[in-house]
This record gives structure tokens, C-alpha cells and sequence, in this order.
């Protein structure tokens, strides 16, 4: 009898080990630096070195932390995270033990932000103030430049002492050593700056100061930017060359950097397509013997496959997929890609906590980097619970309940889980969303959560549980002006659901994050963009090609299959309220589109010959065919007052839009969801 064959592994290119000379990597999954809020204060490191901990032994090669300054000057904010003293060097051992006990290696990335920096005591090359930072930078000296240097070198030292691997230095991004390296912030005329040989000198100096204060055996990653996707950036010539010197100072890696913080150009939103910048990374290969990272929007096993396959670099770095699932690597490995909590690059919870100076987590796990205080343990007393309704709430309260011993019974009304989330994956740029569903597809079925589609409930059907949860949504607000009952006038669910087809021109009432989401769907005729790197290149102006200095292009929007306008009633502009890192991309798009945005808008009435309405006193009639109302929702609760009247005594709980309808925030209603879970 022949013997079995064995099964061929699951992505060898991406699991193959990478022997760097003095270590080996375990893997080629670099988990790229992502700052939490927990790198700023030595009281959270316990709860940084558990973050890291489940990472590491979720099969990560390499991990690296978020920024640490080299100094004060250097700080992303007042307090921020820093390691140039003796007495913070401790605090790391926590860390460092944490990840090297579950096999894998960590680098601490060494960040100095310049003019980034949001305090008054930030220094840059030149004294120009970034357009997204109200301070304005004092230029550093000679003097002071030296000093910056020997700073990252003694902080490097530092990082050795307390037990890293090796440091990444943050060389791009906009930060302060891209701030030397591209003309745009360096007006210099001294020996660091003017042409690209004097303003590359302090990268080099830093890789090299640090060699020497390190030793041969430390990995020493360089965050080189590829793209800066600025104007007056770096041409390409100018990058290649300062790739050259850096792995000839004494870099071991060189990490990928796509795009500055104040680009107007998408780099890591959901819009972006998986992939898109692999090829600049592939580009550079040619010119450098030493291995590279791929990054950005590489959110799927496959897809970091088949850029290691191509060639294309040696490692990937999954920065905000290992936020979504620690697990990623492991689940990869045994070819369990269907079990993978993927990434959909929303940054609700990651970037946009960054930067409104809140602890970062992500929307999909509300866990990251609270691994210490949400605990999904064995309930000690496993209940009978019915949760009705399997939108995203509903989903998550009830997986959750089940893994941890609960006999969940799950009831949706409609033919398929989802709820909104069936609506938002047919948003052009948001067709990540499918990827969540098809997650907890697989959840229900792991978790052994009892499904029940096309269940309409009464009180009847939720006799004998133990508990009760309403996740049953949302209805949508209606509004009340003359004519708002024509049969022009819809509502978003008609229309995202297909169940009405715009007109040519359409009036979209409601410029929340659901009226921007209906403007972007009327606009686009066929396929996104977001499925097609190349026509997203042109879109936006990206050239991968290296013609164009900062990687820059004029944008080619493709035309808009419809003329709307998107109207709110309060003054100001549309939008304003959308996520901090990701609304400018949704204004600019619809813009790229023709999209008229107006806000102040009286809503007068609607005939047959369209939508009148007042601005500042002027009255205008908008000549549209269609009206569709995105004017806020109303909690759905119907269930909840039955229950009440049938004298049902189990504890009912609201969770979602059932208890909050404001903006059907996903974030908000799968955390809460999930936090209830786990105390049931």
C-alpha cells in the first residue's frame, strides 16, 4: 500500500524561515510598528508586553514596537513614549521576555518626529511648519544635529540592554529623518542638506552610529520611504541611492515607508487595494543585496503569498492585521485562512484613537491591546441565551457567548446574517466588509451558535432562555417637509439594497458617514477602483513608475455615472464629523466626482420637478429625479416592549442600534457586544 502523501504546507514561501547571518527568523511575517497609547506610560507596559505576548504566540517572526523618541525634542507628544535614561530601560524587559517566551523576535522602532511632533519643543532641519501641526519647528544647529544623531545611537544601546532584538529606525512617513532626506522640508545649505547626497547624510550617519553602538549581531531595520507622495519628495534616483548607503552602513533590513501624514493621497484605508504597493518595493530589489518588507493593505494570506512568490520583497509586514487577529500567522500556517478575523482597513479604531489620543484597538477585536481586561474565560455557569437580530452586534454577543460555554440561539429575521454590514459591502472601497462576514460564517459554526434565518420573533419564541439580547438595529429617521412623500423620495435601505434604481440626478439628504457611503455608490458605474490597483493609481495619482518626484501623478478620476448633490441641514462643511484619518479621503473622492456638497440646507419641498431648498437665504431648486434620505435612525425596539408586555422576567439587554441608532457606529456596537458577552 503506498503511504499518504503529505500534504503540501499552506503558503511556504511565507513561512519559510530567514536567516539573517546571526539570527534566523522564524518566519517572513514582520509585525509592523503601530503605536497603541500604551508605549507612553511604564504602568501600561504589563498590558504592552500581554498585547505583544499573544501576538508572539500567534506565530508572528518579528514583531516591532510603536515609535519611542530618542529624546525629548523627538516626541510624537508631550510624555510620549521615550528611551534615552537609564531608568527606562527596566520597563522593557517586560516586553522583551513577553515575546521572546513565545519564539519570536522584537525590534524597538526608534521614532523621532521632527516637525510632526505636537508640542512646542520640536526641532526639524528647517525651521517650516507641517500644514497638519499648528507648532512650528525651531531648526536644529550643527551642533544640534549631532546631537539627534548620537541620540539614536545611545537609544539603540539602550534598546540592547533591555533585551530587544534590534531597533527599527523610523526613516520615513514624514518624520524627522525624511524630513532631512526630501527637499520639501530641508532648505539647508550647510553639509545636511541642499542636494541628495548632503540631505541623505543623516540617515546614513544614524544607521552607522548605531551599527557601531550595537554590535554586528542586532538586527537593524531601516524604515526608508519608497513613496513619499508629496510634492518637492524624493525622486526615485535619489531613494535607490540612499538605499545603497544605508545597507552599506550597516542595516540588516530595509522596511518599506508609503506616503507622509499629511499626503493627500490614501495609503492604508480600506479603499486602497490589497497590495498596491508591492511593486515599489519590488523596484527596489535590483538595487540593495539585503532583504526587503513589503507593507500596506496586505490583510490576507494569499495575497502576502503571492507577493513573496513574485519576488516582489522577503518579508510582509501586517501591522493592523495582527491587531484584528493575533492568530493570523498560526491560523495561516495550518491553512485555516477562512478562520482569520481580517483586517477591513476602516482605521475607527486604530489610527483614529491614535489621533484623537485615545488607547488604539480595532473595530473587529475590541481585545487589542486590552488582552488584560477583556476576557473571553469559561463561563462558570453556562445559560440558555437567545440574542435576536445578526447584525455585527448580534454576531459578536453571540459568538462570544458560545466560546465561552453559553447555548447561544441566534434569530434573524432576514434570509442571511449581516444586518448593515450586508449594505456597507456594497460600498465601492468598502468591499472588505465581505471578509467579516465570511469570519463569523465560520464563528457561528466553531462556536456551535444555534442559527435561525428568516425567524421573525415574538415573545413566544424566547420563552426558557436564561438571558435575552436584542441586537434588532435600527429603523431608518424619516423626514417631514412638503412632498416628503412622493414617490422621488426614498430611503439609503432602497437603495443600497436594489431594490430602487436612481435617476440620473439625485439628491442625497444627510451627509453623515451614511449619506457620504449612498454618494459614493451613485457615483461609481462598475466596478471600484478599489479592486484594481492600477485604475486606483490613476484615480489618485500615484506613479509606482518613479517619473514623477515624491511618486506623484495628476490624478485621472474616472467620470461619475450620476450628478449628485449631498446635502446637510446644520452649517459648515459636509462631512466634518467623519473619522478623523479617513473623512478627507471620502470628501476629496466625491469631489474627484463632482459631488456637490452643501451644508445650511433648508429643505423647502419636493415636486415633480425636483428638491427646493434654501442656502443663506437663497432659494434654489435642484433639478433631481430622485431623493434619498440619509437622515439619522431611530433604535428598534418594538421586541423589547412586547417582551415587557408578556411579563417575560429573564433580563433583556439592548445592544447596537437597538440601544444607540447614532450613525450605526460598528466600533461602538461590536465592543459593547462583546463586552457583554463576556460578562454573562
Amino acid at each position: 500500500m503506498t503511504p499518504a502523501r503529505r500534504r503540501a504546507p499552506a503558503y511556504p514561501h511565507l513561512f519559510a524561515p530567514l536567516d539573517l547571518g546571526f539570527t534566523t527568523l522564524r518566519n517572513r511575517v514582520l509585525m509592523g510598528s503601530m503605536h497603541t497609547g500604551l508605549e507612553d506610560r511604564a504602568r501600561d507596559f504589563p498590558k504592552l508586553a500581554a498585547y505583544f505576548a499573544e501576538r508572539a504566540a500567534g506565530g508572528a517572526g518579528l514583531i516591532v514596537t510603536g515609535g519611542f523618541s530618542p529624546n525629548t525634542v523627538g516626541w510624537l507628544k508631550p510624555f510620549g513614549g521615550k528611551l534615552s535614561w537609564p531608568w527606562e530601560v527596566a520597563p522593557h524587559r517586560q516586553v522583551t521576555r513577553a515575546v521572546h517566551e513565545h519564539g519570536a523576535k522584537i525590534c524597538l522602532q526608534l521614532l523621532h518626529a521632527g516637525r510632526y511632533g505636537y508640542h512646542p519643543l520640536q526641532v526639524a532641519p528647517s525651521r517650516l511648519k507641517a500644514p497638519i501641526n499648528p507648532f512650528t519647528p525651531r531648526a536644529l544647529s550643527a551642533r544640534g544635529v549631532e546631537r539627534q544623531i548620537a541620540a539614536f545611537a545611545s537609544a539603540a544601546a539602550r534598546a540592547r540592554d533591555a533585551g530587544y532584538d534590534g531597533v527599527e529606525v523610523m526613516g520615513s512617513e514624514g518624520y524627522l529623518i525624511n524630513q532631512f532626506t526630501a527637499p520639501r522640508s530641508n532648505r539647508r545649505t550647510d553639509a545636511w542638506g541642499g542636494d541628495a547626497q548632503r540631505r541623505m547624510r543623516f540617515a546614513v550617519e544614524i544607521v552607522r552610529r548605531v551599527r557601531e553602538a550595537c554590535g554586528p549581531d542586532f538586527i537593524l531595520v531601516y524604515r526608508l520611504s519608497l513613496l513619499d507622495l508629496v510634492d518637492d519628495g524624493n525622486a526615485w534616483d535619489e531613494i535607490a541611492v540612499q538605499a545603497r548607503a544605508v545597507e552599506a552602513a550597516g542595516a540588516t533590513i530595509i522596511n518599506s515607508g508609503i506616503g507622509w501624514h499629511e499626503s493627500r493621497v490614501p495609503t492604508i484605508a480600506t479603499s486602497v487595494p490589497r497590495g498596491a504597493f508591492a511593486g515599489i518595493t519590488a523596484r527596489l530589489k535590483p538595487h540593495v543585496s539585503l532583504p526587503l518588507v513589503a507593507v500596506n493593505r496586505i490583510n490576507m494570506p494569499d495575497v502576502a503569498e503571492g507577493i513573496l512568490a513574485a519576488g516582489q520583497a522577503d518579508l510582509v509586514s501586517l501591522a493592523r492585521p495582527l491587531l484584528a487577529d493575533p492568530e493570523w500567522p498560526n491560523k495561516a500556517r495550518a491553512g485555516r485562512a477562512d478562520a482569520i478575523n481580517t483586517c477591513i482597513a476602516c482605521n475607527q479604531a486604530c489610527l483614529d484613537h491614535v489621533f484623537e489620543n485615545k488607547r488604539a484597538s480595532c473595530l473587529v477585536n475590541p481585545r487589542a491591546a486590552a488582552e488584560t481586561e477583556l476576557d473571553y474565560l469559561p463561563a462558570k455557569t453556562p445559560k440558555r441565551i437567545a440574542v435576536v437580530g445578526a447584525g455585527p452586534a448580534g454576531l459578536a454577543c453571540a459568538t462570544v457567548a458560545a466560546q465561552r460555554g453559553h447555548a447561544v440561539a441566534l434569530f434573524e429575521a432576514a434570509d442571511e446574517i449581516g444586518g448593515q454590514f450586508n449594505l456597507a459591502k456594497r460600498i465601492p472601497g468598502k468591499e472588505e466588509f465581505h471578509e467579516t462576514l465570511r469570519y463569523f460564517h465560520h464563528r457561528i459554526e466553531e462556536t456551535g451558535v444555534e442559527l435561525h434565518l428568516g425567524a421573525p420573533v415574538g415573545p413566544g419564541h424566547l420563552a426558557g432562555y436564561e438571558a435575552i439580547v436584542l441586537a434588532t438595529g435600527i429603523v431608518p429617521r424619516k423626514v417631514d417637509f412638503p412632498g416628503a412623500d412622493h414617490p422621488m423620495v426614498v430611503g439609503y435601505l432602497d437603495v443600497l439594497g436594489g431594490r430602487v434604481e436612481a435617476a440620473g440626478r439625485v439628491a442625497v439628504i444627510g451627509a453623515g458617514g451614511i449619506g457620504f457611503d449612498v454618494a459614493q455608490f451613485l457615483v461609481q458605474a462598475g466596478p471600484s477602483p478599489s479592486l484594481d490597483p492600477a485604475r486606483w493609481q490613476a484615480e489618485w495619482g500615484v506613479d509606482l513608475a518613479g517619473d514623477g518626484r515624491g511618486g506623484l501623478a495628476v490624478p485621472r478620476p474616472e467620470p461619475a455615472a450620476r450628478e449628485v448633490w449631498l446635502l446637510q441641514r446644520s452649517p459648515g462643511r459636509p462631512g466634518a464629523r467623519l473619522g478623523r484619518t479617513t473623512g478627507w479621503i471620502h470628501r476629496a473622492a466625491l469631489k474627484a466626482k463632482g459631488v456637490r456638497m452643501l451644508g445650511g440646507a433648508e429643505y423647502l419641498g419636493v415636486d415633480d420637478a425636483g428638491l427646493r431648498i434654501r442656502i443663506d437665504g437663497e432659494e434654489m431648486r435642484l433639478p433631481v429625479g430622485t431623493v434619498v434620505v440619509c437622515a439619522g435612525q431611530e433604535p428598534r425596539r418594538d421586541l423589547q416592549a412586547q417582551l415587557q408586555a408578556a411579563g417575560v422576567v429573564a433580563p433583556v439587554h439592548l445592544i447596537g442600534g437597538a440601544d444607540v441608532a447614532a450613525e450605526l457606529d460598528a466600533k461602538r456596537a461590536i465592543a459593547q457586544a462583546s463586552r457583554l458577552a463576556a460578562m454573562l
